[in-house]
């Protein structure tokens, strides 16, 4: 359980630090006008990518209730970014077949994360609802809660007097 609550943590900082890997990944194995792409194409692609699949993980009910992502995003992410880095390394020979599985490993995870968002969502309408309402996931404090005892009303009622 630990991993994939270390995953779920991870996504959002991914966004951020993955794109700037290919930056530096650029500036130590690379160099010359392959910051042309990087800048423009690479580092925008796996920023926006990262962020719509930590948004479809995110958006599932499993996955807030728990803040653990399942195994199938662990082995999925870790393909992603595992290629992402490689990417990174700008590896001689290797870079052109390195970027082609990234992108495709990029395009099946986000096939996965919909699979998934799908599967949790199917059956009765308010399963949809909770799965797009972020409302639906109850606040730590309201989870520790004992439940409220009925409080005791008490009515009061006016009578007419005659003069």
């Amino acid at each position: 359980m630990w991993l994939r609550q270390a995953y779920f943590r991870w996504l959002l900082p991914a966004a951020f630090l993955l794109p700037l890997w290919l930056v530096v990944g650029w500036g130590v194995f690379q160099g010359g006008w392959a910051i042309l792409w990087v800048l423009f194409i690479a580092v925008p692609s796996v920023f926006l990518g990262q962020l719509l699949l930590t948004l479809l993980t995110r958006s599932r009910p499993s996955v807030r209730v728990d803040r653990a992502v399942s195994w199938w995003d662990v082995g999925g992410f870790s393909l992603w970014h595992g290629l992402t880095i490689a990417v990174g390394c700008f590896i001689d020979g290797a870079f052109g077949w390195l970027l082609i599985a990234a992108i495709l490993a990029g395009i099946g995870l986000v096939w996965l994360q919909l699979w998934q968002l799908w599967s949790e969502a199917r059956g009765s309408g308010a399963r949809l609802r909770e799965t797009i309402s972020w409302a639906s996931v109850p606040n730590v404090d309201e989870a520790d809660r004992p439940a409220a005892r009925p409080q005791e009303v008490i009515v009061v009622r006016e009578r007419e007097t005659e003069d």
